[in-house]
C-alpha cells in the first residue's frame, strides 16, 4: 500500500522554504562522535539552514512528523533504539518530499500531509566524499494500523513525545537541537500547530 503524497502546494511550499531568502541567516553547527548518530568517531557533522550544496549526494531524508492534535513528534523505537522516520532517496520518488512521504508510510504507517524542508547536515568521514542528510518538518494526517517494515520485516513502535525532548530521545546533540528550534516555528506559523506545551509523551500502537 502507497500513501498518497502531499498536495501541489505543499510541494511549493517546500520550495519556498528551501530557498536561502526564506531563511536568511545561515546556520553552521559541527558535531563530532554523537551517540546514535554513527560508530565512527572520526565523522564529522555540518548543520545547514541552507539549500543542499550542489555536488553533495543526498543519502537520507528524515522528518520531524508533528501530530497536529496533540502538538508532538513521532520518534521510532526499534526495541530502544530511536530515530526519526526517513530513509533514502530512490530513482522513482518524484522529489524530496515524495521520499518522506513513502519512508514514513514502509516504516511507521503514518500518512505524511504536508512537509517542509529545514536543512541538510554535511557529512565528513575519512576516505568518503562528502554527503547531505536532509532534514524536513511535517504534517502527520492519520496513523495507519501497524505493519512490518517491507524493507527488514521489522515492526516499530511509535513513540510521540515534544520536539523538546526529541534531541535527548534521539542523542543528536545540538544540530537536533537547532533543527527542532526550527521545526516548531514552522509548525506554528506555517500550520497554526502549537509545540509548545504538547500532551504528556507516550506510544501510538
Amino acid at each position: 500500500m502507497r500513501p498518497h503524497a502531499v498536495s501541489a502546494g505543499s510541494r511549493r511550499t517546500l520550495a519556498a522554504h528551501c530557498h536561502p531568502a526564506r531563511y536568511p541567516g545561515r546556520l553552521s553547527l559541527l558535531l563530532t562522535n554523537v551517540r546514535g548518530m554513527t560508530p565512527d568517531a572520526a565523522a564529522k557533522y555540518f548543520w545547514h539552514e541552507a539549500p543542499v550544496a550542489e555536488g553533495l549526494e543526498i543519502t537520507q531524508v528524515y522528518g520531524y512528523l508533528i501530530c497536529p492534535r496533540t502538538g508532538r513528534v513521532l520518534i521510532q523505537d526499534d526495541e530502544g533504539k530511536f530515530n526519526l522516520p526517513g530513509g533514502t532517496p530512490e530513482s522513482f520518488d518524484a522529489d524530496l518530499v515524495d521520499t518522506l512521504v513513502r519512508e514514513a508510510f514502509e516504516e511507521n504507517q503514518v500518512v505524511v500531509s504536508d512537509a517542509v524542508y529545514l536543512g541538510y547536515q554535511e557529512v565528513h568521514r575519512p576516505r568518503r566524499e562528502p554527503y547531505a542528510q536532509v532534514r524536513m518538518v511535517g504534517l502527520i494526517g492519520a496513523f495507519e494500523q501497524r505493519q512490518p517494515d517491507p524493507d527488514n520485516g521489522r515492526t516499530y513502535r511509535r513513540l510521540m513525545t515534544s520536539l523538546a525532548e526529541a534531541p535527548k530521545v534521539l542523542g543528536w546533540g545540538e544540530p537536533a537541537v537547532a533543527q527542532v528550534k526550527l521545526a516548531a516555528r514552522i509548525a506554528e506559523e506555517a500550520w497554526g500547530v502549537p509545540v509548545g506545551s504538547p500532551e504528556p509523551t507516550g506510544y501510538v500502537d
